[in-house]
């Protein structure tokens, strides 16, 4: 398990982990992406989505947290990020969010039936703070339907990493020093449960970590998802 930090992490790490220390530059602002609006039927619910970056591209899954929507993602500069790389990134409205009607769905068969309604193939998944509920059962029953899994602040560790370890697919965890509603040990703690796991403490953030240091969040995500491979 890596741990990358920038500034001043919040975790006390062992001497057996190994800590690299990165040096964020800012880069040059590139030109938005076309972000298109799309849906998709789910148990005969339409799901709003919004969808950018070539279809060829390696597909990256965005949910978001209770108070977010997918065009958070947009206007953080998530989308762009991710299509200027060559990805092809899918951000959804969860049900009851965004521009999704609200129904009563099954948490734990939830997120497979929307990858397979997608039609797309082994995608990226990343899940802020609420989500959780959704992707960790996907990451628990279903890891052959992924090829990296992106969790920030995620509810339901305490359930689920126990379950996980080891999990084999490759996680980025991500978390803010200043988070207040879960600590940032607990990174720590969900990073253990895969077998290949990186954590990044992002500094003077909190909660929604990547709202309050997106450029790092943006460098970290490229960076792991091009680690990634075919």
């Amino acid at each position: 398990m890596k741990i990358f930090r920038w500034m001043q992490a919040s975790i006390a790490l062992p001497a057996t982990l190994s800590v690299v220390v990165l040096f964020f530059s800012l880069s040059v602002p590139m030109a938005a992406a076309e972000v298109s609006d799309a849906w998709v039927e789910l148990q005969g619910n339409k799901m709003h989505l919004l969808v950018a970056g070539p279809k060829k591209g390696r597909a990256v899954l965005l949910l978001h947290g209770g108070k977010f929507k997918a065009s958070t993602w947009k206007k953080l500069g998530t989308l762009d990020a991710l299509a200027e790389a060559g990805y092809r990134a899918l951000a959804l409205d969860l049900p009851g969010s965004g521009q999704s009607p609200g129904w009563k769905i099954d948490s734990k068969v939830f997120l497979a039936e929307v990858i397979g309604a997608l039609d797309i193939d082994r995608p990226v998944v990343i899940s802020p703070s609420r989500s959780g509920n959704v992707s960790f059962p996907l990451i628990l029953d279903h890891p052959e339907m992924v090829s990296g899994y992106v969790p920030i602040a995620p509810v339901g560790v305490k359930e689920y990493a126990p379950k996980l370890k080891p999990s084999p697919v490759p996680a980025l965890v991500i978390w803010g020093d200043s988070d207040r509603l879960f600590k940032p040990a607990m990174a720590k703690t969900l990073a253990a449960s895969f077998k290949k796991s990186e954590v990044v403490i992002l500094p003077n953030a909190k909660h929604p970590a990547y709202l309050d240091q997106p450029e790092m969040f943006h460098e970290a995500l490229l960076k792991f998802l091009a680690g990634l491979g075919g």
